[in-house]
């Protein structure tokens, strides 16, 4: 069985769009592939400057993956930082990518342009994640069409060490690009933390359906045809219920249904999908030593993987 990778960065609280489109898609390959999640705490070091902050983030990932379904007998979660071996890959990588390949860095380029400076974390960002994708023997990354560019140098750098050092060195990886859904936010953006556009995904129900309430809608009245699509209400009813979507749609052509009632079905949708999550996110956020014990389960799995590469590793470029 072909194994699959996928990296979670620790930085904030998860929101509805994180869960209909990275959590859902990733979680349904559970079938097809061995599948391994890390949540990359070091690489949330590029911004995350506040160390409790980041000891919650990580255990509030933790709790909404497994909330969600994830089953760490099928699945290995772990924390990047608990499999040292994957900083020792980086450096060797480091030494055969070259410099213009670290400053064409989406991130890094970014932060450029904002007139910032960025820090050689950032720089080296790329680095590290090839190596988190190299060390475990990965075929396929699950990725959108965004982050094209971090695979290629990933692919490039495990074909250069391959050229060099012997091709059965490193496993080379392929992308599979995600069908996941655009879920829009509040103001009909893309969903996103820094857009302040979220729908919180483990909030109390009050706080759920103020957030709903307040998704930016058109201004017909209430007796008026309502046209569905392109509106962000209809859309995440769709992904919500999508058995149910036809239903709302016919109910804002034929008039006599506002906004204000459809934005309280998407919220009964809502939290007939999230509020059982929330309660097994709540119980296991609860249980910290839990969390860390299948964190650690997880890590010792892992290892067992990322060893046998670095011992292929140091062999080949003459490190044993």
């Amino acid at each position: 069985m072909k194994t699959s990778l996928t990296g979670i960065k620790p930085t904030n609280l998860p929101h509805l769009g994180n869960y209909l489109g990275a959590i859902q898609p990733a979680l349904s390959l559970v079938d097809e592939y061995r599948t391994l999640y890390f949540i990359a705490d070091y690489h949330a070091l590029t911004t995350v400057r506040d160390a409790e902050a980041l000891r919650g983030h990580i255990r509030d990932v933790a709790a909404t993956w497994l909330a969600c379904g994830l089953d760490p007998e099928r699945t290995l979660l772990f924390r990047q930082s608990d499999v040292p071996e994957v900083f020792e890959l980086t450096w060797v990588l480091s030494c055969l990518l070259a410099t213009g390949q670290l400053e064409r860095g989406h991130a890094y380029k970014d932060a450029l342009s904002r007139g910032e400076s960025p820090s050689a974390g950032l720089f080296n960002y790329p680095a590290l994640m090839a190596a988190d994708i190299l060390l475990y023997d990965t075929d396929i990354v699950p990725i959108g069409k965004d982050q094209k560019q971090h695979l290629e140098l990933t692919r490039d750098v495990a074909m250069r060490l391959n050229h060099i050092y012997g091709d059965d060195t490193l496993v080379v990886p392929e992308a599979l690009i995600s069908q996941a859904p655009l879920v829009r936010g509040t103001d009909g953006q893309k969903m996103s933390k820094s857009k302040g556009n979220g729908i919180p995904l483990f909030e109390p129900p009050k706080k759920l359906r103020k957030s709903i309430m307040s998704i930016k809608t058109t201004s017909e009245g209430l007796e008026d045809p309502k046209a569905a699509e392109g509106s962000t209400v209809y859309d995440l009813y769709a992904l919500v219920a999508p058995e149910r979507a036809l239903q709302m749609k016919q109910k804002l052509a034929s008039g006599g249904y506002g906004w204000g009632h459809a934005k309280e079905d998407l919220f009964q949708a809502i939290e007939a999908e999230i509020g059982p999550k929330r309660d097994a996110y709540l119980a296991m956020r609860a249980d910290e030593e839990q969390l860390d014990a299948i964190l650690h389960a997880g890590a010792d799995k892992a290892r067992q993987i990322a060893r046998a590469t670095i011992q292929r590793v140091r062999s080949a470029v003459g490190i044993d």
